[in-house]
C-alpha cells in the first residue's frame, strides 16, 4: 500500500467572463499534482492519496472540500479554521491572451498551517506516510516557524524511509527576494530524495547555465534523484549516477501550458512509487503533461487523463 500526501495551498479563483461577470473556481499547484497522482491510480486499492492544507470555515472550503473527495482525494488531513477564508486570486487577460494574476491572501488559513494546535495533528501525521510532496509555494506560504517544524517532520519522515518530493516551483512575488527564497529551498534539500523542478524557475532563482547544472547542484545538496522539466525540450533526469536526457511526449503547439508541471510530477511520483525506474516514471509524467496542454486549464476532463499501466 502507498500512502502519499501533497502538502499546500489551495486558493478561490475568479476568472472574468465575456459578460462581465466572473466564475468561481480553485487552484493551486500541490492540489493539481495531488489529483492528477489520484487519478494516475485510479482504480488501485494500493494506493492512496491525501491533500494536506489548512481552509476557512466558510461555505467555498467546503465545495472544494466535496471537489476533491469527488477525484478521489482524502480530506482528512484538511484542517478548517473557525472565521478564517481561504486566498483568492483573479485572472485577467489582455487583448493579446496574456494572463495577469491578482492575489488576496496575507489573511489565508494557510497563513497559520502547522503554527496553530488545530494544525498540529496534520504535522504529526505526515511520518506515517510513504510519500510526501510539497512545493516552493508550499514553503513561501508557511511562517518560517512553520517551514522549521515542517522540515522537522520531513527529516523524521524520511529517516522512516518516506519519499520526500519536491519541487521548486518559484515564484518571484511570493518571497521577499531571490535570497529569500534560495535560503528556505535550500534548507529543505538535505530532506528531499527527489526532486522535479522547472530549469526556467532555477535559472531565475540560481542562474543555472542548463538542465545538467541544475540536477548536479540538487545532487550536491545530497538530492539523490532528480528529474529537470525543459518544457518543450523534455526532462533530463538524474539517478543512480547517471544523467538522462529525455524528450517531451509531444511537439504539438500548447493549447494552454498551465499545470504542466504539477502534472508532470504526479506521473512521475506514481509511476516511481508504483514500481517504475525513474526513465519509465518521466515518460509517464510527460504523457500526462501532454495531454494537459491539449486542454484548457489546470484540471482536464477526466478521461483524458492518460492511464499509467503502459509505462509500469
Amino acid at each position: 500500500m502507498s500512502r502519499i500526501a501533497a502538502i499546500g495551498e489551495c486558493m478561490l479563483e475568479l476568472t472574468r467572463r465575456d459578460d462581465g461577470g466572473f466564475n468561481l473556481g480553485f487552484g493551486g499547484d500541490t492540489l493539481n499534482t495531488a489529483i492528477y497522482l489520484a487519478r494516475a491510480a485510479a482504480g488501485r486499492k494500493d494506493f492512496a492519496v491525501d491533500y494536506v492544507t489548512a481552509l476557512g470555515s466558510d461555505p467555498m472550503s467546503g465545495e472544494m472540500i466535496a471537489a476533491w473527495s469527488a477525484e478521489g482525494l482524502g480530506t482528512s488531513r484538511v484542517t478548517r479554521l473557525q472565521g478564517r477564508l481561504p486566498g483568492l486570486y483573479l485572472i485577467r487577460t489582455d487583448e493579446a491572451g496574456e494572463r495577469r494574476f491578482f492575489y488576496w491572501r496575507g489573511e489565508a488559513a494557510v497563513r497559520s498551517l502547522f503554527r496553530t494546535p488545530e494544525t498540529d495533528p496534520l504535522l504529526k501525521a505526515l511520518p506515517d506516510y510513504d510519500a510526501l510532496y510539497f512545493s516552493g509555494i508550499t514553503l513561501a506560504v508557511l511562517a518560517p516557524e512553520a517551514r522549521e517544524r515542517l522540515r522537522s517532520a520531513l527529516e523524521t519522515a524520511r529517516g522512516r524511509g518516506c519519499l520526500v518530493a519536491f519541487d521548486s516551483n518559484y515564484r518571484p512575488a511570493l518571497w521577499p527576494d531571490a535570497a529569500a527564497a534560495r535560503q528556505a529551498m535550500g534548507e529543505f534539500l538535505p530532506v528531499t530524495s527527489v526532486a522535479l523542478p522547472t530549469f526556467e524557475d532555477e535559472r531565475a532563482l540560481h542562474g543555472d547555465a542548463d538542465p545538467a547544472a541544475t540536477a548536479a547542484r540538487y545532487a550536491r545538496a545530497g538530492v539523490v534523484e532528480v528529474a529537470v522539466k525543459r518544457g518543450a525540450e523534455g526532462c533530463l533526469v538524474l539517478a543512480d549516477g547517471k544523467l538522462v536526457p529525455l524528450p517531451a511526449a509531444t511537439r504539438r503547439a500548447p493549447i494552454d501550458t498551465t499545470a504542466a508541471g504539477d502534472a508532470f510530477n504526479a506521473g512521475y511520483l506514481a509511476a516511481r512509487l508504483l514500481g517504475a525506474v525513474p526513465e519509465r516514471a518521466a515518460r509517464a509524467g510527460a504523457a500526462i503533461a501532454a495531454a494537459v496542454i491539449g486542454h484548457r486549464g489546470a484540471i482536464i476532463p477526466r478521461d483524458a487523463t492518460p492511464n499509467l499501466r503502459e509505462f509500469l
